[in-house]
């Protein structure tokens, strides 16, 4: 019941629907252009491309905005406080908060992946890989429970809305401009071994590594990558893989639900 009604909260926003607008618009687009000017090729292309860099450039920003300031805005309005007098357990409400927010972008997602089925087939068809649909489902559940810990954490909307920026900003900008600033005064090797790191503790870059690695495209991360690229290829790295993926999501509610349940005690 808690769900169902935040998943029509949640539907209902203006922000939603603008995103959903938005994601709709810029794949179709990279439908038309691409399948205009390229022809229908195997492997890598450059329309493939595209869907990737606009699922982990824009994707995390709406997810981690509207999702820390759903919790957020809650909390400044009271609306919490008032759920806290009927029996519902706190993991509860973080729980209803994210399948509700999840269904919501799932949604969100198939609208435009239907339109770019539907125009693509008009133009002489469109395939989409199924690891760019499972990547865009961890895209979705992984940053959906981070915005849940953001919001938790900022307690306003507005706090909620700058915090998300700053985070966004720094998984998806400042800590490249970081590793390009640090491999001009250290050795590659170091720098190798720095971007690795970087690939296992930032979530978008950690997608976008699984994107090459399950989809056999491994060779685009280049030599240097050799020894990390066939060990998650193994059987034993692919579960590795997926244990870290749910890591990545379990623990920011887990974290979200401490921090709640510490609130109310203060």
């Amino acid at each position: 019941m808690f769900v169902k009604i935040e998943l029509k909260q949640i539907l209902r926003s203006r922000w939603m629907q603008l995103v959903a607008f938005l994601f709709t618009f810029v794949f179709v687009a990279i439908v038309v252009i691409q399948q205009m000017a390229l022809p229908d090729i195997e492997g890598f292309t450059r329309q493939t491309a595209s869907f990737l860099s606009v699922l982990l450039f824009l994707l995390p920003l709406f997810i981690l905005t509207i999702g820390s300031m759903s919790i957020a805005g809650d909390i400044e309005s009271g609306w919490l406080s008032l759920l806290k007098t009927y029996p519902m357990k706190r993991k509860q409400y973080i729980t209803g908060k994210y399948v509700a927010t999840v269904l919501a972008f799932l949604l969100v997602i198939v609208v435009a992946f239907g339109f770019v089925l539907t125009v693509g087939g008009l133009l002489g068809g469109v395939r989409l890989p199924i690891v760019l649909v499972i990547l865009t489902l961890l895209c979705i559940i992984i940053f959906v429970s981070l915005g849940i810990l953001l919001g938790v954490f900022a307690k306003t909307r507005l706090f909620a809305l700058a915090l998300s920026l700053v985070v966004w900003s720094f998984l998806l900008l400042l800590i490249s401009y970081a590793l390009m600033a640090i491999g001009a005064v250290v050795s590659g090797h170091l720098l190798q071994k720095l971007i690795i790191i970087t690939i296992h503790i930032n979530p978008v870059e950690w997608l976008r590594f699984g994107y090459f690695i399950f989809s056999n495209q491994a060779s685009v991360l280049g030599p240097a990558f050799y020894d990390v690229t066939r060990f998650y290829l193994s059987p034993l790295g692919q579960v590795g893989y997926g244990i870290i993926t749910i890591l990545w999501i379990v623990l920011p509610l887990m974290l979200a639900t401490k921090l709640l349940k510490e609130g109310e005690r203060r």
